[in-house]
């Protein structure tokens, strides 16, 4: 599985977002912070705050927040904000996928490929992401 830079650099955004609630950061201040390409960032933090995991404010006091609680956004979400599709095939989505013959077993192993990537990435929020960034593992999100 090929994690992009795009859903690196996003998770990254939002955990420097988290750690300072009470106020708005710039772009330039989270690229600074976490060594991101600026110019990248900004497109990125755009596709971001398309998907509502960030908001943002125009001027002096500007720049930008979550746009949900850290507790409510999973790295699922952002890597679909930023990358679409989970797992691709040749840049298609494995919804579709049907291969002939002796392969055609194959389609369901990518299918449960896909599933269980999205359960983990599912069960990691940004806080905890956040939590353990003192040491230790991220915490799994509790099913409702």
């Amino acid at each position: 599985m090929h994690i992009s830079a795009k859903a690196d650099y996003a998770t990254r955004a939002l955990l420097e977002l988290a750690s300072e609630p009470a106020r708005p950061l710039s772009c330039e201040a989270i690229a600074s912070a976490q060594e991101i390409p600026f110019r990248f960032l900004k497109s990125v933090v755009a596709e971001l705050r398309r998907a509502g995991l960030v908001r943002s404010q125009r001027g002096c006091e500007g720049g930008y927040w979550l746009g949900r609680a850290a507790d409510e956004i999973t790295l699922l979400d952002v890597v679909r904000a930023v990358d679409g599709e989970l797992i691709t095939l040749r840049g298609e989505p494995l919804a579709g996928l049907a291969y002939p013959g002796p392969a055609a077993g194959l389609t369901e192993v990518w299918r449960q490929v896909e599933a269980e990537a999205a359960a983990v990435l599912g069960g990691v929020t940004v806080q905890a992401l956040l939590a353990s960034a003192t040491g230790g593992r991220p915490a799994r999100k509790r099913a409702a």
